[in-house]
């Protein structure tokens, strides 16, 4: 048979008991990227940059020492959990890897992962929708305001991708509650 021919695999192992759909494992591959804007548009604020924000209500920044480690750290951790997405559709997430103590090597039951992402992906659906409603001027939703047009567009297009995690996780989600409890 040739390359033509061949019949293209519609999902991918990543060596799970059941095959992982390939629509599945690229939107796992793509949470970290969509959240990557967000992250470097919070950055500047570690510095005391405004990035172009006009808010007279706003509380002043605190000092470098302590808003450093924050903004970093907040950055870091919601990498890192974009990163657990990845469980959804690998093999660490059907079974414990060995090097974990105690539970190293177990079966992990499919509902200690589908309820904890069920439970986050709703939570950043619901807080980032509240963000979109501000933007599209929702009454009852405060949006910050921008010095010009041009801060206002970056700051959209860099946090509106964000929005996206929850719905994505939720998707995901759906995917390893078929794969794992769903009879073959």
């Amino acid at each position: 048979m040739t390359a033509i021919n061949t019949p293209r695999r519609s999902a991918t192992s990543h060596d799970t008991e059941r095959p992982t759909p390939r629509w599945a494992a690229i939107t796992a591959h793509a949470i970290p990227l969509v959240l990557l804007p967000q992250c470097l548009w919070r950055l500047p604020f570690a510095f005391d940059f405004d990035m172009g924000m006009i808010e007279p209500n706003a509380p002043a920044m605190p000092p470098w020492y302590w808003a450093v480690p924050y903004v970093f750290g907040i950055s870091l951790l919601s990498e890192a959990l974009a990163l657990l997405s990845l469980g959804l559709v690998r093999r660490w997430g059907e079974v414990a890897p060995a090097w974990l103590p105690i539970i190293g090597g177990k079966h992990i039951p499919p509902l200690a992962a589908i309820i904890p992402a069920v439970i986050g992906g709703l939570t950043l659906t619901a807080v980032s929708g509240s963000f979109l409603l501000a933007w599209f001027h929702v009454p009852g939703f405060h949006a910050l305001g921008y010095s010009n047009g041009w801060w206002e567009l970056l700051a959209k297009g860099c946090i509106s991708l964000g929005a996206l995690w929850g719905p994505m996780v939720l998707a995901l989600t759906y995917a390893y509650y078929v794969r794992r409890c769903r009879p073959a």
